[in-house]
């Protein structure tokens, strides 16, 4: 496809990483010379340089053959009319990204139809999502949910502890009063896909799939359940942090929020719901985190606009025992530098950005005999999963699994049919409708039948 990308800031370099990844031709537009020079230098794009808004400009980045325009721009307005623009100009699909809470759901959609928006995207509310996900099931090092939340995906670290280690996979599942699949281990940045006799060790990234209603009693069953917590501290009133206040405290937690910027203060406390409690202060100062009840948290989440802030608080929080803390990091090399001495949670919006888009984008093809509905990179980007909405036309619906031959490193990990999710065996089948749940490492899947010999 055509894929035009208006902005290449941290979120605009991720969703061109990703589309490039895909094999998209890609066009660049940004109004800094620099970026665009260092765009091209790193990827294998056109570019263009100037105005998004400006019609002369669009006609040259050829936007009447766009299959796809995506305005990720830092102004929600130049993204807004860019899209409008490119619309009336011919482009066929068209996504702007919408940050500002001051939008409720009525404005949004009534933007989205009076500007032809194919869709909007809000990495802050996103990020948001995934870090309460996160916060219910604290013993998780990331919670993916697919189906509606029926099922969920949970990457988790082994420790020494863990029930995990306690012999082979097959031992495991006769052990579990509830029904896992293991869907992929990262161990030694090399992802495996585990059978029955696989045995897990000290160190590994696990990442499973379970029923959503039976996540609690599987992590119990391997020792790893934690009691969720009620009380989270957050660092930096960043519309993530808005967000995310709003959906804890509708969930009965109580919030407290920390920010050295008076006029962000007032704004921020002038609009929290009921259960939150802004505090004007520097959060990089312990002193103040101490006094602030650090000790007692049980869940503390860096939301600043430095990542390396966010890192070395991280550090300070899981110093000062607190049994869950996420960290908001950006860019990509910190992100694996932070993990590896040890912070193990981190979320990064600009990644959501590029799923969600990827997502979308491969769901665009209308030659495929299946539809992406969901798509999470796991594994430390290694690996992927996706779930799709199978079609009239796939080729191998009705056939049992034991008769598929599945490409290596693939594994269907999850069928949702009308009201029933189940994790699927060798003597089940796909059938028009369902929606599937696929896990690959090393393949870019972009229809289901790309998992098959």
């Amino acid at each position: 496809m055509n894929v035009i990308i208006v902005g290449c800031g941290k979120a605009g370099r991720a969703v061109i990483d990703s589309m490039v990844g895909d094999n998209h031709n890609v066009m660049a537009i940004d109004n800094d010379p620099e970026v665009i020079s260092d765009i091209t230098n790193t990827f294998d794009v056109m570019a263009v340089c100037g105005n998004a808004t400006s019609r002369e400009l669009l006609v040259q980045a050829g936007v009447a053959n766009a299959d796809l325009f995506v305005a990720v721009t830092t102004s929600d307005e130049v993204n807004m009319l860019a899209c409008f623009l490119a619309r009336r100009l011919g482009a066929k699909y068209t996504v702007a990204r919408i940050r500002t809470s001051d939008y409720n759901e009525d404005g949004l959609d009534f933007l989205q139809k009076q500007l032809d928006l194919s869709m909007s995207v809000n990495p802050e509310f996103m990020t948001a999502e995934s870090i309460f996900n996160t916060l219910r099931l604290p013993s998780a090092v990331v919670v993916e949910p697919f189906a509606g939340k029926k099922i969920q995906m949970l990457e988790m670290i082994v420790r020494a502890d863990s029930g995990l280690l306690e012999g082979t996979l097959a031992d495991l599942r006769k052990k579990s009063p509830v029904q896992f699949l293991a869907c992929c281990v990262l161990r030694n940045n090399e992802v495996l896909v585990p059978r029955g006799e696989f045995a897990f060790l000290e160190g590994d990234k696990v990442a499973v799939m379970v029923k959503s209603e039976d996540a609690y009693r599987f992590l119990k069953t391997i020792g790893m359940a934690q009691r969720t917590g009620r009380f989270v501290m957050l660092l930096g009133a960043s519309e993530t942090a808005y967000y995310l206040t709003k959906l804890l405290c509708a969930s009965g937690y109580s919030v407290k929020i920390i920010e050295k910027d008076p006029v962000r203060c007032a704004e921020m406390a002038a609009k929290l719901p009921s259960g939150a409690n802004m505090i004007l202060g520097d959060g990089s100062n312990q002193d103040l985190l101490d006094e602030e009840g650090i000790n007692g948290a049980d869940a503390f989440v860096a939301l600043t606009g430095k990542d390396e802030e966010n890192i070395l608080i991280g550090f300070y929080a899981q110093s000062r025992k607190v049994r869950k803390v996420v960290s908001k990091v950006s860019h990509g090399a910190l992100n694996v530098l932070a993990e590896k001495l040890g912070l193990d949670c981190l979320i990064s919006p600009t990644k959501i950005v590029a799923e969600v888009l990827t997502r979308y984008a491969r769901a665009l093809n209308d030659s495929m005999q299946s539809k992406v509905e969901t798509m999470y990179r796991i594994m430390d980007g290694n690996a992927e999963a996706l779930e799709f909405q199978v079609l009239g036309d796939c080729s191998f619906k009705g056939v049992p699994f034991k008769d598929l031959r599945l490409k290596p490193n693939c594994i269907v990990a999850g069928i949702i049919r009308d009201k029933e999710t189940f994790l699927p065996g060798g003597d089940d089948c796909i059938r028009e409708g369902d929606r599937v749940v696929v896990v690959s490492a090393g393949l870019r899947v972009l229809d289901l039948s790309d998992i098959v010999r």
